[in-house]
């Protein structure tokens, strides 16, 4: 289909960005890669008055170290991310989840943060974002604030985002430095490339053959992505034996929806099941 008309405009810098979204407010829409806008716009799904493509606004991209964070730049695409040495080694988990993540020209022009400013709960990356209790670094008329992945995502394709705010950097704590953890992301799909029926991304801290600690990020199990709290907690202490008992309550807590994919209920199962799975992977217990 054809979009909707609209104004565009290409800023040179966040500032002017920042000031830009600011003018326009709830009629304007980011572009950066464009996979997850350019569908809406030809579908009529959203109507902006104006499309801001901060596409070529220098400094967002890249990744790079500060301390015990890693620093990944929004405009980054999911290549890059895939290609990074420093993903490789300080956010497995990151780069396993990314490598699912639709086919590889979409991988070369769709970008970590246009991913998790989306935010679709059936995303690959949003519910990474939450196991790996990311901070996401927002730009706006009084400069920068940090917002706790846990409070990005607001509902089905909301954010806490202000209208005047640009998305401009991710960090990520790495837990490579502490001793004992591993990571798996698994999805189920109806067909190869598609979004997730439903997701799991699992970080879990090993010690003395007991799960010491463990994060649990569901995708497609309600209209934002969630963290299988219940199951966090009932792992902690177990050994192999004791997962897939944890893994029975990994949908506890959530409202997944219906559609011609799977029922709310067969979206529970999947969740319990690829819990499962995921936690022995990261454990090495599997």
């Amino acid at each position: 289909m054809i979009p909707p008309a609209f104004e565009y405009v290409r800023p040179a810098s966040v500032d002017e960005a920042v000031r830009t979204l600011g003018d326009a407010g709830e009629d304007a829409k980011v572009l950066a890669g464009g996979q997850s806008l350019l569908p809406l716009l030809r579908l009529r799904l959203t109507f902006p008055e104006l499309v801001v493509d901060v596409g070529r606004i220098p400094g967002l991209r890249g990744v790079r170290e500060d301390g015990d964070t890693l620093v990944i730049g929004a405009l980054t695409t999911h290549h890059d991310v895939l290609a990074d040495p420093l993903v490789r080694r300080h956010a497995g988990l990151l780069a396993a989840a990314t490598a699912t993540v639709a086919d590889p020209a979409i991988r070369h022009r769709g970008t970590l943060g246009g991913s998790l400013a989306h935010a679709d709960p059936a995303g690959d990356l949003p519910a990474v974002a939450l196991a790996l209790d990311a901070e996401l670094v927002a730009a706006g008329p009084g400069g920068h604030r940090t917002i706790p992945a846990k409070e990005f995502f607001v509902d089905y394709l909301q954010t806490s985002l202000r209208p005047d705010e640009l998305l401009v950097e991710v960090r990520l704590p790495m837990t490579d430095k502490a001793e004992g953890w591993g990571f798996h992301y698994e999805k189920f799909s109806r067909v190869a490339q598609a979004w997730a029926v439903v997701g799991v991304a699992a970080l879990v801290r090993r010690d003395n053959g007991h799960i010491a600690e463990a994060r649990i990020g569901l995708s497609n199990m309600g209209s934002t992505p969630l963290r299988a709290s219940a199951t966090e907690e009932a792992l902690v202490g177990v050994g192999p034996d004791g997962v897939a008992r944890a893994a029975r309550s990994a949908a506890e807590g959530t409202r997944p929806t219906g559609d011609p994919s799977a029922s709310p209920e067969y979206r529970a199962h999947l969740a319990r099941v690829l819990t499962r799975r995921s936690v022995l992977t990261a454990a090495g217990m599997g």
